[in-house]
């Protein structure tokens, strides 16, 4: 696929505001400082569709943007927060689930982690949870130019090892480095074809 144009939307405290058009929602979300914003620049090209923060959770909406006139990205708030109170946290967890378990336009859901960390029990609980609900998901492994490809490999091992445990069938997955754009032709190929599925 390739992305001819990118417009920033919209802005939504809850689902009742979102477009209420027929096009697909394709969703991105994960712990803060996890490299959301800069994956989604890389994705569209466009250095500043997506606010790139040097302070974590500064998503606090649903945020859409429209990509060929054809489909939504759709930029999530972050969980996980480190530095808001447990009312703010509450309130973007009812958001994030409001959206994902309820909202209809969601067609699918990349949950980003970083491919330098250990596999965090918080992302693991998110995966368990859209599992349970049968929502369509693929993880994203950002910052992928940090490791080697020897380190690269173990890591992604490791963390399909752990989610083996739980899961009889892993969901599609990615690497993805915002610097150097790689992953971005297999993750819009792979919208493309998301999006043409009914």
């Amino acid at each position: 696929m390739k992305v001819t144009k990118a417009i920033f939307k919209c802005s939504s405290e809850r689902i009742s505001q979102v477009p209420k058009d027929a096009l697909r929602d394709i969703a991105f979300i994960g712990r803060s400082n996890v490299g959301k914003s800069s994956l989604i620049n890389m994705l569209t090209q466009h250095g500043g569709l997506a606010k790139v923060s040097a302070t974590p959770g500064k998503t606090r909406l649903i945020n859409h943007f429209l990509i060929n006139n054809s489909w939504y990205l759709v930029d999530l708030p972050g969980y996980g927060y480190a530095r808001t109170s447990k009312s703010q946290r509450g309130a973007f967890s009812k958001i994030i689930t409001d959206y994902i378990f309820k909202c209809e336009k969601m067609h699918f859901l990349f949950v980003l982690v970083d491919i330098r960390l250990e596999p965090q029990k918080i992302d693991l609980e998110f995966i368990n949870l859209l599992g349970e609900n049968g929502v369509p998901f693929g993880l994203i492994f950002t910052k992928a130019d940090k490791l080697s490809a020897a380190q690269r490999k173990r890591s992604i091992e490791h963390y399909t090892t752990v989610l083996s445990e739980q899961w009889e069938e892993l969901p599609p997955y990615f690497v993805s480095s915002s610097e150097r754009g790689m992953g971005r032709e297999e993750i819009l190929d792979f919208i493309e074809k998301c999006i043409e599925t009914v």
